[in-house]
């Protein structure tokens, strides 16, 4: 994880020496991006189902090894085709990866505060990668060339393989033929590669343009038939009764919604640094990395603790309010920023995202089965990659529409700029709040319902909530059905 996090915040710090150095077209450029993008988001469903059937093993061992192999191509990429097919393949392997990696720590820990722990600490290598990513972009970038960004890969690939091959236990699925969907699987991955496609290619097209609503009703109409098609199926890829569990829903929503509203953060923030302060991109890497501290921080030191004794939905709501703070600060930031008074805090506050991601991602898999464990992680991951494209898509389209009003009233470039971050940050701002009134009443916790006593019972042997339901509680750690 730390490696496929590392990857994609350390190539946007580099793609100006890349398309320089490869002469790439400014529309080409975006490709180094989206090829991957579509890869990773599209094939995250399909291969944590792959997982479940065949081994949730071998496919991480395999997408690790198609990573880093690709990661070589990529280094020693000469044309803009073969980087961008590097790049392909890397979200092929990614997606792989990924999509089988909270299966199998769910199915690995089992027990709530040691799940608790470990997912702790998969979201802190997430918060890790991303901030690493950053510096040390600008770092190789400067110092040596873009083709070290990927060849950081290397070792850690290579490493990765080699501790997970002993240490991670065999697993064997029931095989294909147990959901071998093909017609399904079809249907969902060129639905979710054309979402994709479609949202990360608004901001050239356009939301009206007849491109975005033509390809936007064709992947709509595909997910559809997938939906159908998994309705009807002998043995589906994804069965629908997952989708029926408020944690898995709900917990798929609320990420959907924070993960786009913080694309204004981990991006913007970045973009104004640069753009507006005048931060080179080593400096912009620094600047950020209080936030990154925070979040290990929490996620490292408090949250599995704090999910242990308030649970898991008290704790998401109270990073999620933090994150709101977040935004609504930015929203107010100013044109000459001072970094300790108006940015510092900003990035001390986004502890919240250390509170808020391991929660949700225990909510979002506390509905897994063993069976369907890396497909349940698969989707939690598909979401967040629709929400990261969705985010992208819409927050950057308003911050730029509302950067070109500004300059044709005649605004300053910084100030033009600065306006249009503001109304990406309000946004993202409403989006955190939906998402915290999901939290709120989709992830609310069923009421416990305690049988009654029969009518010639005697009183004091009836089952109580101070009585014998207490007592299973307080010996098994688990409340009764």
């Amino acid at each position: 994880m730390l490696m496929v996090i590392l990857d994609g915040s350390i190539v946007t710090v580099a793609m100006p020496a890349i398309q320089s150095d490869l002469r790439f077209s400014p529309a080409g450029l975006s490709w180094v991006v989206n090829a991957y993008l579509i890869a990773f988001g599209g094939l995250l469903l399909l291969g944590g189902r792959i997982g479940d059937l065949i081994g949730r093993k071998r496919v991480f061992l395999t997408g690790t090894a198609v990573f880093t192999a690709a990661s070589l191509l990529a280094a020693v990429a000469t044309t803009p085709a073969t980087l961008i097919a590097a790049r392909f393949f890397q979200g092929v392997g990614s997606a792989m990866a990924s999509a089988v990696s909270l299966g199998i720590l769910v199915t690995l820990f089992t027990e709530p505060a040691e799940r608790s722990k470990a997912i702790a600490v998969f979201s802190f290598t997430g918060a890790a990668g991303a901030s690493i990513g950053q510096v040390l972009g600008g770092l190789l970038t400067d110092a040596l060339s873009w083709h070290w960004i990927f060849l950081i890969n290397l070792p850690i690939g290579l490493l990765t393989f080699a501790v997970a091959l002993p240490v991670l236990p065999a697993d064997r699925g029931p095989g294909l033929a147990a959901g071998a969907d093909v017609l399904g699987a079809l249907l969902v991955t060129a639905g979710l590669m054309l979402g994709i496609y479609t949202v990360v290619e608004v901001a050239d097209y356009g939301w009206t343009a007849a491109h975005t609503l033509g390809l936007g009703a064709v992947s709509i109409l595909l997910i559809a038939l997938f939906l159908v098609r998994q309705a009807t199926a002998r043995t589906p890829l994804m069965p629908l009764r997952i989708l029926r569990s408020r944690g898995v829903a709900g917990a798929n929503l609320v990420q959907l919604l924070m993960v786009a509203a913080l694309f204004s953060f981990q991006i913007l923030v970045a973009l104004y640094l640069r753009n507006v302060l005048g931060y080179d991109a080593t400096r912009t890497g620094l600047a950020m990395l209080p936030a990154a501290l925070a979040i290990g921080a929490v996620s490292l030191g408090v949250s599995a603790r704090l999910s242990a004794r308030f649970g898991d939905r008290a704790v998401l709501l109270t990073g999620l309010a933090l994150l709101t703070g977040v935004l609504g600060l930015l929203i107010r930031v100013p044109v000459h920023a001072r970094y300790l008074p108006d940015l510092l805090p900003v990035m001390l506050l986004a502890a919240g995202f250390g509170l808020a991601l391991p929660a949700l991602t225990s909510l979002g898999m506390s509905g897994a089965k063993e069976g369907e464990a890396g497909l349940v992680s698969g989707l939690f991951n598909t979401t967040q990659q629709i929400g990261m494209a969705l985010g992208v898509a819409v927050l950057s389209t308003l911050a730029a529409s509302r950067t070109d009003t500004l300059l044709a009233r005649g605004r300053g470039r910084a100030e033009a700029l600065t306006g249009g971050y503001h109304l990406a940050f309000a946004v993202g701002a409403g989006l955190i709040v939906a998402a915290f009134a999901v939290a709120f009443t989709v992830l609310r916790p069923p009421a416990r319902k305690f049988p009654a006593a029969p009518r010639n019972a005697d009183p004091q042997n009836a089952i109580t909530p101070e009585g014998d339901d207490m007592t299973m509680t307080n010996i098994a750690g688990v409340a009764p059905r």
